[in-house]
């Protein structure tokens, strides 16, 4: 076996694109990524004013151009309210959207917030495990909240000494 066919059986550590603030003039990569990942779930007037929100948090990881994940989260006093979490389905299961709850609980934590929270569907086992691993609980339910009648699980979790990497300390 040549030197080059060795390298192609060698794992190589999955390297995740680079992670980057999001601002407002990427809303159409957020409504592309939107129609990929969750169907179309926002409009454009709604992806324009998430990203343009004065004190908004968004984060996105950057496959050469085309936005992979995001991450957008608003901070109400000393509260993270996140209001989406999307991973392109191809790029699924390799930590990006870890990576983003990781983002957004730092850059919260920096803006003095304790506590996360964020609604999910309670049909959305996917989501409902990395919740769960990120240490976030459910405390109430939104009967038939969404458009195809399913339930929103609200979630809550403590941003103050997290110890499971999902974000620093507090101090």
């Amino acid at each position: 076996m040549g030197e080059a066919e060795a390298e192609e059986l060698t794992p190589h550590p999955f390297r995740p694109p680079p992670l980057r603030p999001l601002i407002a003039d990427d809303w159409a990569a957020a409504l592309a990524l939107d129609r990929r990942s969750l169907g179309g779930f926002w409009s454009e007037a709604l992806w324009r004013g998430e990203l343009g929100r004065t004190g908004s948090l968004a984060f996105g990881h950057d496959g050469g151009g085309v936005l992979l994940s995001i991450a957008c989260g608003w901070v109400v006093v000393d509260e993270l309210h996140i209001t989406v979490l999307a991973t392109d389905p191809g790029w699924r299961r390799r930590g990006l959207a870890r990576a983003l709850l990781q983002a957004l609980a730092a850059a919260a934590i920096g803006r003095g917030c304790t506590r996360a929270t964020l609604e999910v569907a309670s049909g959305n086992g996917a989501a409902l495990a990395l919740y769960a691993a990120a240490g976030f609980r459910t405390a109430g339910c939104r009967r038939g909240y969404y458009t195809n009648g399913d339930d929103a699980l609200i979630q809550w979790r403590s941003l103050r000494g997290a110890g499971d990497g999902l974000c620093p300390p507090a101090v």
